[in-house]
């Protein structure tokens, strides 16, 4: 690949379709086979090195630091996760079916994006690995997705999955809104960007515990569905009922956590976040 005149070489340590044993997304769980093969690459290049990691794993940052210390310039992740997408209730089969049979396979694509987010954020935050460059990917359809990627520390992003489904124009739809979207925050180059909501993500009891964050409801925009009431009653802290006449919810703030269910079920928007008010 070297004399073919690649400009980077990336190692997969993650795909989950392999069959054999010590291949695919098993050498990405093992530190001891991620650092061999990467030494083993190392040896017959000068290039740069990306090892693209599983997420089909507890802890990221171990077999990634065991890359890098073994020669690997930077990071890829995260490759697809291990899934079984369905099962065919009248042939009992899941999909893709082959002949009758299928297998477990790798997912991608949007509902990985928030794993992608996390694993990132834990290969950033780990001492031995905050000055590796990540190469980011899973889930990245927008300019949106790409900038909170970088904003947790990625220098680089990878897109597959959306250029399948829209084709390769979504790139240059990706590059406009990243372009006016640094224009509107004030930032000159996108290397502002990276790593700016690393900050901002802390460990649970670090978290302020003696505020609450209530809802608050425009009536204005409510057409009375009924939802937060019922999703509050059976899922949350029973804190919002309805008037009568209206069928529009009240607040019963004696009762409210914060939890916010009611802001995420409701289908017009009337519900969103209120203060932040200090409790007890």
């Amino acid at each position: 690949m070297t004399e073919a005149g690649a400009d980077i070489l990336e190692c997969n340590f993650s795909c989950p379709h392999m069959a054999g044993d010590g291949l695919g997304s098993d050498v990405g769980q093992n530190p001891e086979l991620v650092a061999k093969y990467t030494k083993a690459v190392r040896k017959g290049t000068h290039l740069p090195i990306l090892a693209k990691m599983t997420p089909n794993i507890g802890n990221m940052e171990i077999p990634a630091y065991a890359a890098v210390e073994a020669g690997a310039t930077g990071i890829a992740a995260i490759n697809t996760i291990k899934s079984i997408m369905n099962i065919n209730l009248k042939t009992y089969c899941s999909g893709p079916d082959v002949d009758g049979k299928s297998s477990v396979g790798g997912y991608s694509g949007k509902a990985v994006k928030p794993i992608a987010l996390r694993f990132i954020h834990d290969m950033k935050t780990y001492d031995k690995l905050s000055n590796t460059p990540i190469s980011g990917m899973g889930g990245i359809e927008t300019w949106r997705d790409a900038a909170e990627f970088i904003a947790l520390g990625c220098e680089n992003l990878q897109i597959t999955t959306a250029v399948m489904q829209y084709g390769y124009r979504i790139i240059d739809d990706l590059i406009d809104g990243m372009k006016l979207y640094l224009s509107s925050q004030g930032f000159h180059e996108i290397k502002e960007l990276v790593g700016k909501g690393l900050p901002k993500i802390v460990p649970a009891d670090k978290l302020d515990r003696d505020s609450i964050f209530y809802p608050k409801f425009h009536r204005e925009k409510c057409i009375g569905c009924g939802r937060c009431y019922i999703s509050c009653f059976d899922g949350g802290h029973q804190a919002i009922i309805v008037e009568k006449d209206t069928g529009k919810p009240i607040l019963q703030a004696n009762k409210c956590v914060g939890c916010h269910l009611c802001v995420s079920v409701c289908p017009v928007s009337a519900i969103l976040p209120g203060k932040r008010m200090q409790i007890g």
